[in-house]
């Protein structure tokens, strides 16, 4: 059985949005699990849309990602070199071939016949003018230093038709396609050229790209059958939405791997996500490692429909990678997002990332779950109320002297003998331990939701600004 060999191929023009990476992971993905290669191939030839240092950013993506590519511009190979832009003398004798093989032929047409082809809207489609010239015409030209482009001889008549593994046979007629450029008057090819000669010529085995390339592929079939190439296997994935009608799109300025990353969303758990945007394994597990992925991975599994990017489920898991984690690895990612909370050097940092841990599932969360302990002050008595807690203001007024007197006689500041102390409190004095506790909670931080109980807080704080906070809440109830 020959190798699979699929392939990445983005353009450098910006961040790596969510579709592209998820056709660089399925990509991996497939190879992996068929002991193939996964080659990275960079697309660079338009240079009006290329943006400095997005190569870089394809590499560190995809690394950071864990998608580690067998082959690729800054890795070698022995099909290189990967980038499209040092290949342009293979393209240029390629394309000359194609036109001795009939299925291309060289267009001298000037801007301004093509502009006359257009309609009132601007769409315009090219007639096969220069299919017609002479061979001794079309030397003529040549010789004498005309521009000119090489353009596809797309039949007039009849369809294409190929087996895609995810939606079955495809039929596109010949007349819904153009007469498209192949070869730029730069000697740059597009890429509707450079894809089937690349592909070709590096092995690719398994396509995988997009679906709005389904009715693209009959025109690259044409070239592999002019040149007598074997097609390869086609992998046509449907696109990620934002909604029911608007697709995913970093033009749009969705969500990019970077931004996801910036946010604090684990990247594990991005990934993970992005695997299941248009996949379902056979046992519908949803969480699962890149290890765990590249055993799972089936073309079985792929869908037709288009999937909706839904961030709260992307949420959710990343809090399940969070909560999995060791508090050293916590630490470790969380501190940045820890250094920008006003909490962050007024307290224990191990305290305060240990509240956190099974409280956040983005770690941009953590100052908005903190930044309360430095924003003390006057608060709405109404707090006290909670009626499953049978808590009101007037039961604060009972619990909190008895409390602040049971916590200035501790000596042991800890969060389970704060806890203990209080439950007896409440035993003590015939009332239920969430009205204590509630009570106490609220005096301490003038908040409805924070992210430990009464007695966390209080070992947070410590005793010396417990025992000021509640003279402070106090003196607000009676006053």
């Amino acid at each position: 059985m020959k190798e699979v060999r699929t392939r990445f191929a983005p353009s450098p023009t910006g961040y790596m949005h969510i579709g592209n990476l998820r056709t660089a992971l399925y990509g991996y993905l497939y190879a992996k699990k068929q002991g193939g290669k996964f080659i990275l191939r960079l697309e660079d030839t338009d240079s009006k849309r290329y943006v400095e240092d997005a190569v870089q950013i394809i590499y560190d993506t995809l690394r950071d990602a864990g998608i580690e590519y067998d082959e690729g511009p800054d890795v070698g190979g022995e099909y290189g070199p990967y980038i499209q832009s040092q290949r342009a003398e293979i393209y240029q004798a390629y394309a000359k071939k194609l036109v001795e093989l009939g299925g291309a032929y060289y267009c001298f047409c000037d801007k301004e016949r093509l502009e006359s082809l257009k309609d009132e809207n601007g769409v315009g489609r090219y007639d096969k003018h220069c299919l017609h010239l002479s061979k001794e015409e079309v030397e003529a030209k040549l010789a004498a230093g005309v521009p000119y482009v090489i353009r596809q001889n797309i039949p007039a008549e009849g369809s294409g038709t190929y087996e895609d593994l995810v939606y079955g046979t495809v039929t596109v007629d010949y007349k819904d396609i153009e007469d498209g450029v192949l070869l730029k008057s730069d000697g740059l090819p597009t890429y509707n050229f450079a894809n089937v000669i690349d592909d070709h010529l590096m092995g690719i085995t398994h396509v995988i790209r997009g679906s709005e390339y389904l009715s693209s592929t009959p025109k690259y079939n044409l070239m592999y059958d002019a040149f007598g190439w074997k097609r390869p296997a086609y992998i046509h994935l449907p696109p990620i939405m934002k909604n029911s009608h608007e697709k995913l799109s970093k033009r749009n300025g969705d969500a990019s791997y970077q931004d996801l990353v910036a946010k604090g969303y684990i990247k594990q758990a991005i990934i993970n996500y992005i695997a299941l945007l248009g996949w379902s394994p056979k046992s519908n597990q949803e969480k699962m490692t890149l290890d765990e992925l590249k055993e799972n991975f089936s073309l079985s599994g792929l869908n037709k429909s288009p999937s909706i990017f839904d961030e709260p489920k992307l949420r959710w898991l990343s809090g399940e990678y969070i909560r999995e984690m060791s508090a050293e690895e916590f630490a470790a990612l969380a501190m940045p997002f820890l250094q920008k909370s006003k909490a962050y050097g007024k307290y224990p940092e191990e305290k305060l990332l240990k509240m956190v841990q099974p409280r956040v599932e983005v770690l941009e969360e953590i100052p908005s779950k903190l930044d309360f302990l430095e924003e003390y002050g006057p608060f709405d008595p109404a707090l006290y109320f909670n009626k499953k807690m049978k808590s009101d203001a007037e039961i604060a007024k009972k619990v909190l002297p008895a409390a602040r007197e049971v916590l200035a006689g501790l000596e042991n500041f800890e969060n389970a003998a704060l806890y203990e102390a209080l439950v007896a409190l409440a035993q003590r004095e015939g009332m239920k331990n969430g009205q204590v506790l509630w009570c106490v909670r609220i005096a301490l931080t003038g908040r409805e939701n924070t992210p430990g109980g009464a007695s966390e807080m209080a070992e947070l704080l410590g005793k010396e600004r417990c025992l000021q906070r509640i003279d402070a809440a106090l003196a607000a109830l009676n006053g």
